[in-house]
């Protein structure tokens, strides 16, 4: 069990209305209440933020917005203490422009090593080297005052590192030991279908839709990622963890295909992948299960990992209809996502039910909504910040008046203080399954049995250790399957799994 930590979202300690490590620190309780195995924190390295932390100006050092390196040793210390691995983000696709780097290429002449860094390319004329397009929007090239053009798959202030580069590699290593030594546990991927880029840079099939991390369709291939070179990247990312027994890497890998994901978790690559086909599926019993088959499948023999939401993707509970519909069908699937085999990753907030939230204009911050012209809302609404006590905003977040995201003002019901002590809340039913999945003998065995059953519903078992997770999206109460119940995400009616539900058996 990984618990995602946002960290500008989730506690500030010094009033600033943004949450830093020692705001983390201050709630290592609460997430040890919880029963979370591990943390995932978001960068927290120096950068100017123009992608709040994912455009990254130094690797090894902690962004003062944040805290400092002491606070960071603080922080794994009592982390540990309190019983939690703490893995922490590796950006390695791009850097920030702020880099040393950067500003070293960009002061230095075409075809110098500096360039050689990154990608700086000629241009065709008065256009781009490629018709290659950003994910953020716009085009994937921006020229700087020589003629050249330089490549970001992201925004323009995050230029692409050139993964040919022997400076590349080696300073890759520096920063994973850097931080191994430091006591992490292991590591995020970011991007890590991307990285490698295809010789020539060969323009874009225009069947390819640019759509959020470059997935792959099914009639053509994307030539910006998952790059058959990508893999000796994960080689030399997976000798430096083999060191250091006990770390992991888990990869944000969008790739449609199973056969393409299965070969980043390969024995000597990654640990862990996230596949994202549980966040994508509706609220569907056959669309649940079909993405349940496909990542087990995709995942071969390493274990499959389970997400429903993160920062980068709505909600789940807006995602499966908001209100109170969305919150029934939110709690339904917590217990198929962590009666599932393999690893489960829960992000801030959603052990609270906290939904989407319409953010104003004027708030927003996402990269995304800027450079699409507000075309697009981007992610601020997924990233708004942890409401923990009181009735008023912004709710313990901070002992501040605002925060950098606004809370919304109707959020007192769902603050963790306000849930701690309702059975019913949602909080109560994460915590309950969260201790059910670690101490029942039923959680056992790595693969599932699929049985017969109504039509919106479906139910497995766990074999080897007996689990039975039964879920109704259909619009009418169906009988249970024979077995003792351990947790229901709604009252059962007459021995019946209502609709939006989900159930455990033994």
């Amino acid at each position: 069990m990984f618990y995602q930590v946002y960290v500008r979202s989730f506690a500030d300690s010094d009033g600033d209305g943004i949450g830093d490590l020692e705001g983390i620190r201050s709630r290592l309780g609460y997430l040890e209440l919880l029963g979370v195995d591990a943390l995932w924190l978001t960068p927290f390295f120096r950068s100017p933020m123009a992608d709040h932390g994912y455009d990254v100006a130094d690797p090894r050092d902690v962004d003062p917005l944040f805290g400092d390196l002491a606070a960071f040793d603080r922080l794994v210390e009592d982390a540990h203490k309190h019983g939690l691995k703490v893995t922490i983000d590796l950006v390695p696709n791009h850097t920030s422009d702020q880099h040393p780097w950067f500003q070293a290429a960009l002061a230095a002449a075409p075809g110098s090593p500096e360039r050689a860094r990154y990608y700086f390319r000629d241009g065709r004329g008065d256009d781009p080297p490629n018709n290659w397009t950003s994910i953020f929007g716009g085009p994937a090239w921006t020229r700087v005052p020589d003629g050249q053009w330089y490549l970001h798959l992201f925004a323009p202030q995050q230029p692409d590192l050139n993964w040919d580069s022997s400076d590349v590699r080696v300073d890759l290593v520096q920063t994973l030991r850097f931080w191994l030594d430091r006591g992490v546990d292991g590591f995020r991927i970011d991007v890590a279908h991307g990285m490698a880029k295809p010789d020539g840079l060969p323009d874009m099939d225009p069947a390819v839709v640019a759509v959020m991390a470059g997935a792959q369709t099914p009639h053509a291939t994307d030539p910006r990622f998952d790059n058959e070179a990508v893999h000796d990247v994960h080689r030399l990312i997976r000798r430096v963890l083999d060191e250091h027994p006990g770390t992991m890497a888990v990869g944000e890998i969008w790739v449609d295909s199973d056969e393409r994901f299965a070969r980043y978790v390969r024995p000597d690559e990654l640990h862990l992948g996230f596949n994202f086909k549980l966040a994508q599926a509706d609220f569907d019993a056959d669309a649940v299960r079909r993405a349940i088959d496909r990542s087990m499948a995709a995942a071969g023999s390493a274990p499959p990992t389970w997400t429903l939401s993160n920062h980068d993707v709505v909600r789940h509970v807006s995602r499966y209809g908001d209100g109170a519909a969305g919150t029934r069908r939110a709690r339904a699937m917590a217990l198929v996502e962590l009666a599932l085999p393999g690893v489960a990753y829960l992000y801030n907030g959603e052990e609270l039910g906290l939904p989407n939230v319409d953010v104003p204009d004027w708030a927003r911050q996402d990269p995304i909504h800027h450079r699409s012209g507000g075309a697009e809302e981007g992610r601020d609404g997924c990233r708004v910040p942890m409401p923990w006590e009181g009735t008023e905003a912004p709710f313990g977040f901070t002992t501040g008046e605002s925060t950098w995201l606004p809370i919304p003002d109707d959020w007192g019901p769902l603050t963790v203080e306000a849930q701690l002590e309702d059975p019913a809340s949602m909080l109560s039913l994460y915590r309950q399954a969260v201790e059910i999945r670690k101490t029942h003998a039923s959680f056992s065995g790595t693969e599932l049995e699929w049985y017969g059953a109504p039509p919106g519903c479906f139910a497995f078992r766990r074999k080897g250790g007996g689990l039975i997770c039964a879920l109704n999206t259909s619009a009418a109460p169906v009988p249970l399957p024979p077995g003792e119940v351990l947790l229901s995400s709604a009252p059962l009616e007459g021995g019946l799994l209502p609709p939006d539900a989900a159930v455990w058996l033994a």
